[in-house]
């Protein structure tokens, strides 16, 4: 057995007992634990100096004494969000009793009755899986995008997670662009998550330095003429949320198709970075957004 079966079989080993674990102790107390484990074990690795650079440079009004605690709280939410899957499926967003609360739903509704394809775009902000329920459950089941897990079995356990979500879940490549395509042009709606670095893509401000971003949102978009719409999930505290959704952003429309998807790319990073600058323990700092 090579090393890197070796290692996919013992992490797939683990991931599943981590599943058994969490499901065994319920929602609140997995997201605990989760949250717990992350933040004792994360902060002492060395990708979380890395993460605290990447914070610095962003935000360089941070000093190293308040840039931990955010480190260390954004392992918390990444620990919870691990914990949170076996439980992802039984999320019921608009009951009484709820673990999500959902702000601009008239949004969704609008979204749901034009008769238009749209596409949703966040971040890994939060825990991000909620806007496909959010959506799903309103009527709005999502064509969502993802770079999928390197080890096979714990990318089949995330979506055997997943499974009870309504909509699809596509990995990245060739095939999910002719996805997208056909999505729109049957009046469907996509979710996108835009924090990611795309080597191929276009350089767009981030934290006001250049990002390789991703431009397929702007150009279906502009060749679709559908709204885009900005949608944050905000962690309240344990396995408590709040799913804000905006009103579609305005599309730009000057004759120039590279200018439009530049300006409209824009657009998009700089609400994703406010939403980080209001909660930067939120978001994903271990990601290689630019170039280092």
């Amino acid at each position: 057995m090579s090393r890197r079966r070796l290692r996919y079989w013992f992490e797939a080993q683990l991931a599943r007992a981590a599943f058994a674990l969490f499901r065994g102790l319920g929602l609140d107390c997995a997201s605990a634990l989760g949250g717990w484990i992350a933040r004792t074990i994360g902060p002492r690795l060395p990708v979380s100096r890395a993460a605290e650079q990447r914070l610095r440079r962003a935000m360089p009004e941070l000093s190293a004494a308040a840039a931990r605690p955010i480190i260390r709280a954004m392992w918390d939410n990444l620990g919870r969000v691990a914990a949170e899957y076996p439980f992802i499926g039984g999320f019921r967003l608009y009951d009484r009793i709820s673990h999500v609360e959902v702000v601009g739903v008239e949004h969704l509704d609008q979204l749901r009755e034009d008769g238009i394809g749209g596409i949703f775009f966040s971040g890994h902000f939060g825990n991000w899986e909620i806007l496909s329920l959010a959506a799903g459950q309103r009527g709005l089941p999502l064509t969502l995008v993802y770079r999928a897990a390197n080890n096979p079995a714990v990318e089949q356990l995330i979506q055997e997670a997943r499974a009870p979500v309504p909509g699809r879940h596509v990995p990245k490549g060739n095939v999910a662009a002719r996805e997208m395509m056909a999505a729109l042009k049957r009046g469907e709606h996509l979710g996108i998550l835009v924090d990611q670095k795309q080597n191929d893509g276009i350089a767009v401000p981030f934290f006001g330095r250049p990002a390789m971003t991703a431009p397929a949102l702007a150009r279906l978009a502009l060749r679709y003429k559908c709204p885009v719409v900005p949608a944050k999930v905000e962690r309240l505290g344990g396995a408590r949320f709040r799913l804000t959704v905006y009103p579609p952003l305005a599309l730009p429309d000057s004759g120039d198709q590279a200018a439009d998807v530049l300006a409209l790319m824009t657009e998009v990073n700089r609400v994703l970075e406010g939403w980080i600058r209001e909660r930067p323990d939120h978001w994903f700092w271990l990601h290689r957004r630019w170039p280092e």
